[in-house]
C-alpha cells in the first residue's frame, strides 16, 4: 500500500513538472522576437484600430506557440549538441528533465493547433504561419549546416512574422521596411555567431557550422550589415513610411546598433539577443524611445 502511495505520489510530482518543462522549453524568453508582428499594424497607422489590434495580438500569440513548437523541435534535435554549451545544457530536453517522445507530441500538437488557429484568422495568416513554420523546421534538420545560409533563414523568419501581421490586418508594407528587418536580423544573428565562436570552448561540438566561419569573417560582415542596416532604415523613413519625419528616429537606431556593438565587442556578450535587449538598461531605454518617438510622429 506504501508503495503504491509514493508511487502514485511520484507520477503527480513528475507530471506537474512536466508541464513546468514543457513551458520552459517553450522558450518564452524569447519570445519577444515575435513583437514584429506589430511591424506592420504600427507604421501602416492602424494601432489604434482595436479589431485590427485584436488580429495582430492573435498573430503574435500564434507565432509564439509556433516557435515554441520549433523549439522544441530544435531542441531534439540538437539534444547532444547542447550539452556542450555552458547554458543550453541547462534546458530541460539537453538535461534529460523532458523525455524526447512527449517533448515531440507536444510539439506536433501545439503546431498543430496554432496553424489551424492561423488559418481560422485568414487564409494569408495560415499561409505565412505555415511558411514560418516550415522554414524553421528544415533549419533545424538542415540549413543550419550551410554556412551563411544558417543566418539568413534566421533572418528569414523574422521577415515572415512582419508579414504575418501585415497579412492580419491586410495592409501593404514598403519593401524598404522588409529589408530593413532582413539586415537587422541578420546583424543580430552574427553577432551571435561571433559571440559563440568567442566565447565557447568546443564551439564546433556545440554548432558544427562555425568551423566554417572566422573571427575576421564575421567581424566583416557585421561591419557590413551594421552600414546597411543604418542606410536602409534611413532610406525607409523617407520615401517608404507614411511620414516623412520618421528620420527624426534614425539617430536612436544608430545609437541602438552603436550599443549593441559595444556590448558584443567590449562586454564579449550578444549571444542571446532577446535577453540582451531587456537587461541592459541603455539599449531598453533606447528601444522605448523609439517605440515612443515612431508613435509620436504617426499618430500624434
Amino acid at each position: 500500500m506504501g508503495l503504491l502511495e509514493t508511487s502514485g505520489g511520484a507520477q503527480a510530482i513528475m507530471s506537474r513538472y512536466f508541464w513546468r518543462y514543457l513551458f520552459l522549453s517553450l522558450r518564452p524568453k524569447q519570445w519577444t522576437k515575435n513583437a514584429f508582428v506589430f511591424a506592420a499594424i504600427l507604421f501602416s497607422r492602424h494601432l489604434l484600430d482595436i479589431p485590427l489590434l485584436v488580429r495582430t495580438i492573435q498573430v503574435f500569440v500564434i507565432f509564439c506557440l509556433l516557435s515554441g513548437g520549433t523549439y522544441i523541435i530544435n531542441d531534439l534535435v540538437d539534444r547532444e549538441r547542447d550539452r556542450y554549451h555552458p547554458r543550453k545544457k541547462h534546458r530541460p530536453i539537453a538535461a534529460g528533465l523532458l523525455a524526447p517522445l512527449p517533448a515531440a507530441a507536444a510539439a506536433a500538437i501545439t503546431l498543430a493547433g496554432s496553424l489551424a488557429w492561423a488559418f481560422a484568422l485568414s487564409w494569408q495568416v495560415g499561409l505565412v504561419s505555415l511558411a514560418y513554420a516550415l522554414q524553421t523546421v528544415a533549419y533545424s534538420f538542415y540549413f543550419k549546416n550551410m554556412v551563411l545560409v544558417d543566418v539568413f533563414v534566421v533572418a528569414l523568419g523574422f521577415v515572415l512574422r512582419v508579414a504575418a501581421g501585415a497579412a492580419a490586418v491586410m495592409v501593404p508594407v514598403s519593401a524598404w521596411l522588409f529589408i530593413t528587418v532582413i539586415l537587422l536580423a541578420l546583424f543580430l544573428a552574427l553577432c551571435k555567431r561571433r559571440h559563440e565562436l568567442l566565447l565557447l570552448d568546443n564551439a564546433t561540438d556545440h554548432r558544427g557550422i562555425l568551423a566554417e566561419y572566422s573571427m575576421g569573417l564575421l567581424d566583416q560582415l557585421i561591419a557590413t550589415v551594421t552600414s546597411a542596416t543604418v542606410v536602409v532604415y534611413a532610406i525607409y523613413t523617407f520615401i517608404g513610411a507614411a511620414r516623412p519625419q520618421l528620420m527624426y528616429t534614425v539617430p536612436l537606431v544608430l545609437f541602438g546598433i552603436c550599443r549593441y556593438l559595444y556590448l558584443t565587442y567590449h562586454r564579449q556578450d550578444g549571444g542571446e539577443p532577446e535577453s540582451l535587449v531587456l537587461k541592459d538598461k541603455p539599449l531598453a531605454a533606447t528601444v522605448l524611445l523609439w517605440v515612443a518617438g515612431c508613435f509620436a510622429i504617426l499618430y500624434l
